[in-house]
């Protein structure tokens, strides 16, 4: 087969797409469809917790409509990081709404289920024998109390799981948590094509039309792979590729624009050529798979850190705002006064929108005025009482908290809402970000 064809529906599951757009890849004889269903992007909460970032019935629209048209075409359709996060209750959660489709739709195919779970006591056995395993980013070596600490630990797995479950000769394959580019490379590396240029073009399609111009998660991709390279476009004709756009998307999310590493290897891209090919395609061509010497895996894991309660409030007096740092530091130290039997057992962290909501303090913009501040008051505790208690507290310090120059006793902020107070429930961190080196890629899967 001299040029295998790919859509991909959109950025993430349940992100949506239009039918028209979809409908325009289906005319082009795809011979798969292919879908990353989650991300680490909404934070450690959803591994953590074990529920999907998107909803359901949102889900199950997407699912339905791809479910239907893999089927009516005998192509195969696979799905990465079911439910978002890829633990088994997000695998679970998947697999019950293609099981409610299938039923209701009378659809009939062999899927394939490839869990991401990595079982705790192996991790154990592996740090007690001494094995390393390092860490992507700023902790230590896995340890055994990340490990207890954890509520879901899944491991990132490659192609070759996939590649797996196609020799089987599924039509549907629903896996865990998947390395990007991995359900839209594994049918060419099935089939034997280059694996550099496979996982390149996985890069481009993961997140659908987001690689185009105007860009959009919620919109199709398309990927003509050949032996010699490939073809990327948008479905939509609003949109279009250009160089800039896919070579863009290429170094999203990468520290280093010509070595991008994964399972098993890393994508070379030193020799990479990108060229407009017509007024919405690009040309993509010598992107090379390294293989490495070790085949290692991701380890993601989030653990329990307490729970959170938030308030968020406005500010326009300018008084208020030339002192606010003063402020803000008097009623800190009021809130550990008042709450001295705590120390220890809650955070106290202010958010202050308008100034330096987004970087804090790496915010290199230090003198810049404004006429109203969103402040949102965050407290994170060992118990949900608590960190409402030191929420409360500090909003009703803040509201009446005198300084110099002021005018009104009435109140220093504005609440948009009332309750005031938000419990937020739960709050989760990564406590596994680290590399594991196995002897099999299918190992763990």
């Amino acid at each position: 087969m001299e040029e295998l064809r790919i859509l991909s529906p959109t950025a993430i599951l349940g992100y949506g797409f239009p039918e028209e757009s979809f409908r325009a890849g289906l005319a082009l004889d795809p011979h798969v469809i292919a879908v990353d269903a989650g991300s680490t992007d909404p934070g450690p909460y959803y591994l953590g917790a074990g529920v999907s970032f998107t909803e359901r019935a949102a889900v199950k629209r997407d699912l339905a409509l791809i479910l239907e048209a893999g089927c009516s075409r005998h192509i195969p359709v696979l799905i990465g990081t079911a439910g978002g996060s890829g633990a088994k209750p997000h695998l679970d959660w998947c697999l019950d709404i293609i099981k409610e489709i299938a039923a209701a739709e009378k659809l009939r195919f062999r899927m394939a289920v490839v869990p991401a779970d990595v079982d705790k006591d192996f991790l154990r056995r592996k740090i007690r024998s001494g094995t390393v395993m390092p860490p992507l980013g700023p902790p230590a070596p896995l340890q055994e109390a990340d490990v207890d600490k954890s509520t879901y630990i899944v491991a990132q797995m490659g192609v070759e799981p996939l590649v797996a479950a196609l020799d089987a000769g599924v039509e549907v394959v629903v896996a865990g948590r998947a390395y990007d580019p991995a359900v839209f490379a594994a049918l060419p590396v099935h089939l034997g094509y280059d694996r550099g240029l496979a996982l390149h073009l996985g890069k481009i399609l993961e997140c659908a039309a987001i690689a185009a111009e105007p860009g959009s998660g919620s919109d199709c991709m398309f990927g003509w792979l050949r032996r010699d390279h490939f073809l990327v476009a948008p479905l939509n004709p609003q949109r279009r590729c250009t160089v800039t756009s896919v070579a863009a998307h290429t170094l999203y999310e990468k520290s280093d624009p010509y070595f991008l590493p994964g399972p098993g290897g890393a994508l070379d891209l030193h020799a990479v050529t990108f060229r407009q090919h017509n007024e919405r395609q690009v040309y993509v061509a010598g992107s090379r798979f390294v293989p490495s010497q070790q085949y290692t895996v991701k380890l993601e894991g989030a653990g329990p850190v307490g729970f959170r309660t938030v308030s968020i409030a406005g500010a326009r007096d300018p008084v208020f705002i030339r002192q606010l740092d003063q402020i803000l530091a008097g009623v800190r130290e009021r809130v550990a006064d008042n709450f001295h039997a705590l120390a220890g057992q809650y955070r106290l962290l202010f958010h202050i929108y308008g100034r330096n909501g987004i970087m804090g303090e790496l915010e290199p913009l230090k003198e810049q005025s404004c006429h109203e501040l969103c402040l949102v008051i965050e407290a994170v505790a060992s118990t949900q009482e608590t960190a409402g208690t030191i929420c409360g507290f500090t909003r009703s310090t803040l509201l009446h908290y005198g300084y110099p120059g002021r005018l009104s006793t009435a109140g220093n902020l504005a609440f948009p809402y009332s309750p005031s107070d938000f419990q937020a429930g739960p709050v989760y961190q990564f406590v596994v970000h680290h590399l594991l080196t196995v002897d099999d890629p299918l190992e763990l899967f």
